[in-house]
């Protein structure tokens, strides 16, 4: 976390870390997706670290996103299907799970549209 190889014994940090209120877990996240108006930084099984410092929430992601464009692929409210998913999204479950496209989209519309559930139902 503060690298250098000078070398603060990792005990010594968290005691220094309690004294000062910070709290830090490791996130089981599987994909993280930052939008921008144009854009949007799909990082697919991140490392991702919650920092809490006296109620102060600080999020840490780590990894290489895919950029992709918003709205690619579909109609002007940002490429929606006809279900009202990205068609992205559909082929993102689809790919993830070896799934059809129709089974992805149904997963889709039973979990009203979050991609980790609709991955989770069809695995």
């Amino acid at each position: 976390m503060f690298g250098g190889g000078g070398g603060l014994d990792p005990r010594k940090m968290e005691q220094m870390m309690d004294q000062m209120g910070i709290d830090m877990d490791e996130l089981d996240a599987e994909e993280v997706i930052i939008r921008t108006a144009d854009r949007e930084l799909v990082f697919e099984s991140p490392d991702v670290t919650k920092m809490d410092a006296r109620g102060q929430e600080t999020y840490q992601v780590i990894g290489s996103p895919n950029e992709r464009e918003r709205g690619a692929g579909g109609d002007e409210a940002g490429g929606a299907s006809a279900g009202g998913f990205d068609e992205e999204d559909v082929e993102l479950v689809a790919t993830r799970t070896g799934a059809g496209e129709d089974a992805a989209r149904e997963a889709l519309e039973a979990t009203d549209g979050d991609l980790a559930a609709a991955v989770a139902r069809l695995e």
